[in-house]
């Protein structure tokens, strides 16, 4: 048995496309009770069985024998995870006997065959070419048709038989040329089945159960899945009856989804490749290959017949282009250039094989430069001509040859429709230099190129990964280390965190806010927050404060940065420290017993960082390198346009909004001695922050502070950067993000409002319902759930503490076709909600969950040292807390309805998005 049409040993005949109106069929005609006419194309007639099976009749009195050949619409394109090569076992298995035949070997010699099983990607087939005669034609088709869905499948004969199929897997795997095939089919694939090599993995073939194969044999090996040849010398009428009354008695088999047995549509499809693939084979041998492999449309494709065209003139030997460049120059030894003509899309691969010791590297540069230049250089008449003479010369010969075309019509029927082999035929004639060329330019990139390279290697040096061990043994009677502190049960509640919280000033003016806790391991959270400047000293400086947040965490003037890192993992802390504007900030996750060793690490990062030109340099070219690489994201053109306009503070102002143009220019033009100036004008902590909670004893964390931070002052005073919210007009602003699948709008509205406003909780609720909360709200629900437009998409509310400055935003991520339903839908979802309001139900499901997200925040340690400083900073208390939480509870929906009018304005709208909408008609939204 062998897996059909190598590589190298292709069927002589490339595939080509189908147009449902090039043939049109006879009109079907009941010619027994057992079949049907369905069309009759040169001498090839096609009935159809009441049980879905096809049957191709070629009668051929001139041969002195005759052909059965019955294919099975499945190859390993069908097959599943952990199935692979199944389709090719398969094949073996049915030649260990069925209920009526059970010693098939002997029944194929006794009747003087030439039988063989063969699989591919699309198909499976087994075929008995015999001596004409009655008797052997009637054994043949009863041997088809009983194991058809009698063949034993048995698990003796599996065990028996996959190491035999294991041997064919192995003669495979001698053959470098093969092997590198399969490993440029495998790179160029990434999802479809046609990565997957038909011979499969040996360890499938070694593992698979019996019962799966048994279910894969009941699935696909069925009438109406199958289609019968008969070619050669044989009495069309006697044979079809014989047909009708073996074939005719298999029933069709009831598919239903309950059964398994459904037969699906392959629905995968390979994306689109963006980019050359290279992958390289080490294995011993003597002969260095060098193979391109381009994705191509699918064998019934109308452009088809013109990539055969292309990879004769490729491949001709000795007038290819690729024999001239390589072989003529005696680069190379060999060339070839082959199709694998599939019924999806698959591959054209182009190959150079030299001798051993020959330029690889030269190799691979002409036939890269040979390939790349098929797009541009002229494709002559002359070339044209003669692949077309070779394709229709084999052609005619096939077509002489009625055994042949018995086995041919399997491939053509596995395309898709036999008929294909005509039209192929009748297309490839019509073929022109234009469009050779225009498949050329369209399939020879670059872009789609996946490259292999065969290397001789005297020793391949491998990595063989161990198989896993019993994790069962592995974890039998283990028991651990001793318990960790367990904490205690911590009361998230308003009133509770204020009773704990312990307060202190250091003499320069930082704030101290603990709230001492048992903590599971003794954990302790801490936030460091410095404050510095004004408008007016900051002005112009956004990328120099920047800069310096950023250079703090790279070393101190006593610690290298890997030193500060390693000191760090010691001290088993977990640490980030950045700043820009007018805020630095420190984080810290460590232990109790760690907290004094690491808050002493990080003052110094603070107060003497390094500030190294080196490190200086490297992180401008990591900053630099983000910032171009968000250049052409839509999420981050889409917020940075909806900022500028909402935020429309002048240009060197500390709130100005830059582009990532303006934020590479000053990036380029900063200088380190710039950073080391501004850490030594701005930094200090007297308007500073130091919250703490945790397993911690207050008194000795104060006592550590002042010795830290209670000197340090900066020479320039800090004084709030205060905010506003403009009326602003509404607008869309749209910019294109070529070659970006996904796509963001996002939409605002200014709120002039401060959050112990009396409105602030009802607003804080319409929010939540609108797109605060998860996948019920009405934006999700709408986008997500209901049109399906959206994996993501939400509103926020964000409203000061100290300036009445507050923004409502709406958002979405989506297909840049749907740009125009999303729009549709946040807009009328809004309209919705001043319209009709929110109902009374929304309202009191919305106020518990509401209440709840913010309970959690304050029970997540990291969270509260957060809403702390906050509070602190606002010169509040967790009273605030408290006190909004009361009035949402106290929330009807009337109030909830009147907010909503009130400050949500559909019509005021700002719109920003951003995606690839050039050339993609949006899907118009339902009115």
């Amino acid at each position: 048995m062998r897996i059909a049409v190598t590589p190298r040993r292709r069927h002589v005949l490339a595939a080509v496309a189908l147009l449902a109106t090039a043939l049109s069929p006879v009109t079907a005609q009941r010619t027994s009770a057992g079949s049907t006419v369905v069309t009759s194309v040169e001498g090839i007639t096609e009935h159809r069985l009441s049980n879905g099976l096809r049957v191709l009749l070629f009668p051929d009195q001139s041969k002195p024998t005759v052909t059965v050949n019955i294919t099975y619409l499945v190859g390993s394109r069908q097959e599943g995870y952990g199935e692979t090569g199944m389709a090719h076992l398969l094949e073996h298995m049915l030649f260990k006997g069925s209920t009526k035949h059970r010693n098939i070997p002997q029944e194929l010699t006794e009747h003087g065959s030439r039988p063989n099983g063969t699989t591919w990607y699309d198909r499976t087939n087994y075929f008995e070419t015999v001596p004409a005669t009655e008797v052997n034609l009637l054994w043949a088709l009863d041997l088809e048709a009983d194991r058809m869905v009698n063949s034993f499948v048995a698990k003796k004969d599996l065990e028996s038989e996959f190491s035999v199929v294991r041997n064919e897997f192995e003669l495979g795997e001698n053959n470098p040329d093969g092997i590198l095939d399969e490993r440029v089919m495998a790179t160029a694939y990434l999802w479809h089945g046609y990565g997957r090599s038909t011979i499969g993995s040996k360890e499938d073939i070694e593992s698979v159960p019996i019962d799966r194969l048994q279910a894969f044999y009941r699935r696909y090996y069925q009438p109406d899945n199958a289609v019968l040849v008969v070619a050669g010398k044989f009495d069309p009428a006697k044979t079809l009856r014989a047909i009708e009354q073996r074939f005719g008695a298999v029933p069709q088999p009831a598919r239903s989804l309950e059964k398994g047995n459904l037969l699906y549509k392959t629905y995968t499809v390979e994306p689109v490749q963006d980019g050359e693939r290279f992958v390289s084979l080490r294995r011993v041998g003597d002969a260095p290959i060098v193979t391109a492999g381009y994705h191509v449309p699918a064998g019934s494709d109308p452009e088809f017949p013109a990539v055969e065209v292309l990879t004769n003139v490729l491949g001709n030997r000795p007038s290819g282009r690729l024999y001239k460049a390589l072989v003529d120059t005696k680069i190379a030894a060999n060339v070839a250039s082959y199709a694998y003509q599939l019924k999806e899309p698959g591959m054209l691969l182009a190959s150079a094989q030299l001798r051993n010791g020959g330029a690889i590297d030269s190799a691979r540069a002409v036939l890269e430069r040979t390939l790349d230049g098929m797009q541009t250089s002229p494709i002559t008449d002359e070339e044209v001509t003669r692949a077309k003479t070779t394709l229709l010369k084999d052609i005619d010969l096939l077509l002489q040859n009625s055994e042949r075309v018995g086995f041919a019509l399997t491939e053509w029927a596995a395309k898709g429709d036999w008929r294909l082999l005509f039209l192929y035929r009748d297309r490839l004639e019509g073929v022109k230099p234009a469009d050779v060329q225009r498949a050329a330019a369209r399939y020879l990139k670059p872009s789609n190129r996946t490259l292999g390279i065969f290397y001789p290697t005297e020793k391949p040096d491998r990595t063989t990964v161990p198989p896993l061990g019993s994790v069962e043994q592995m974890v039998a009677g283990y028991k651990g280390r001793a318990v960790v502190a367990a904490g205690e049960a911590f009361d998230a509640s308003p009133s509770n965190i204020d009773a704990r919280t312990k307060r202190a000033e250091l003499p320069n003016g930082m704030h101290l806010t603990l709230v001492p806790k048992k903590t599971r391991g003794s954990v302790v959270q801490t936030l460091i927050t410095l404050r510095y400047g004004d408008s007016v000293s900051l002005a112009n400086k956004a990328t120099t404060s920047r800069l310096a947040g950023a250079l703090l965490s790279r070393g101190t003037q006593a610690l290298t940065r890997q030193q500060v890192r390693d000191s760090l993992d010691k001290l088993k802390a977990r640490v980030n420290v950045g700043g820009g504007g007018n805020t630095a900030t420190a984080t810290i996750e460590t232990t109790r017993e760690m907290l004094p060793a690491v808050l002493t690490l990080v003052a110094s990062e603070l107060r003497t960082p390094r500030l190294d030109p080196g490190e200086f340099d490297k992180l401008k070219q990591e900053m630099l390198a983000q910032l171009e690489a968000g250049k052409s994201e839509p999420q981050t053109l889409a917020i940075t346009s909806l900022q500028r306009r909402m935020n429309p503070y002048p240009k060197g102002h500390p709130l100005y909004v830059q582009t990532p143009e303006e934020q590479i220019a000053d990036i380029t033009a900063a200088t380190v001695d710039q950073v080391q100036q501004f850490h030594k004008a701005f930094y200090g902590a007297a308007s500073g922050d130091l919250t703490v909670v945790g397993d911690v004893n207050a008194d000795s964390i104060t006592a550590l502070a002042r010795k830290l931070f209670g000197d340090w002052k900066a020479p320039t005073t800090f004084s709030r950067l205060v905010r506003s919210s403009p009326p602003v007009d509404s607008a869309t602003i749209v910019t294109e993000a070529p070659d970006k699948a996904n796509a963001w709008t996002i939409a605002g509205i200014n709120i002039a409002m401060r959050d112990d406003d009396p409105d602030y909780p009802a607003l804080a609720v319409a929010d939540f319902i609108l797109g605060g909360g998860m996948m019920n709200s009405r934006l999700m629900t709408r986008l997500r759930q209901q049109e399906g437009l959206s994996y993501g998409a939400g509103s926020q509310l964000s409203i000061q503490a100290l300036d009445r400055a507050g923004i409502f935003l709406a958002y979405a991520i989506y297909n840049p076709q749907n740009v125009d339903k999303v729009t549709t839908g946040i807009r009328e979802e809004l309209q919705k909600a001043l319209a009709t309001g929110f109902t009374a139900k929304e309202v009191e499901a919305a106020k518990p969950s509401l209440l709840q997200q913010r309970m959690q925040s304050r029970a997540n340690d990291q969270e509260l040292v957060g809403i702390l400083t906050s509070r602190r900073y606002a010169n509040r208390t967790m009273a605030y807390d408290a006190k909004f939480e009361a009035a949402v509870n106290a929330l009807t929906a009337e109030q909830v309805n009147a907010a909503v009018k009130k400050y949500i304005d559909p019509a005021k709208l700002s719109i920003a998005r951003a995606g690839d909408f050039k050339g993609k008609p949006p899907v118009a939204a339902k009115p």
